[in-house]
């Protein structure tokens, strides 16, 4: 139900796109191969100061001995602060995270990891062409995480990459429409 809820509201959101010419931007990290991670956005022009994303993520990697399996969701809201109309130019963006992990170790034990969160990034988008986009993001946030235990002790798993504060940083390309 959570899965068709995602991707429900990814939809919806991409299908603004198409009422208003180049106000929405369809883009994935370039960085988040580098954690097994796809990590995928979808922003909409408000004004021309602001827009909204909303980010999703899927990742199957492996932190020492846990194997990771799960998605995120990340809902922002864009303040432009240059000149350029949005979703151009340098831009601050307050977020919110919501993270649903499965968690396995080499001893066989399970887990589920719930994380909420929030933070504040800095970042800067370049257009070209009218329909290619270019930003780079970054910035500090905090998560609070629920371990929920199958198998096997809270102990037994290394959550300190997801609980406190962590750094949020991303290099996305996109198509605008």
């Amino acid at each position: 139900m959570k899965n068709k809820f995602l991707l429900f509201a990814f939809i919806m959101l991409a299908s603004v796109s198409f009422t208003k010419a180049q106000n929405t931007i369809i883009k994935a990290n370039l960085l988040s191969p580098l954690v097994r991670t796809g990590s995928f956005f979808v922003e909409h022009k408000l004004n021309d100061n602001s827009s909204i994303q909303l980010g999703l993520l899927y990742t199957g990697n492996t932190w020492d001995d846990t194997k990771v399996r799960g998605w995120g969701i990340t809902p922002e809201y864009r303040f432009y602060l240059s000149e350029s109309p949005a979703p151009k130019g340098f831009f601050v963006a307050p977020y919110a995270r919501y993270l649903n992990y499965n968690l396995e170790n080499d001893a066989n034990d399970e887990a589920t990891l719930n994380g909420f969160g929030a933070g504040l990034i800095i970042g800067q988008q370049y257009i070209f062409k009218k329909r290619v986009s270019f930003e780079w993001f970054f910035g500090p946030g905090y998560t609070s995480i629920n371990l929920d235990t199958k198998s096997g002790a809270e102990e037994d798993f290394d959550t300190d990459n997801w609980d406190g504060f962590t750094l949020r940083a991303g290099l996305t390309v996109g198509i605008a429409f």
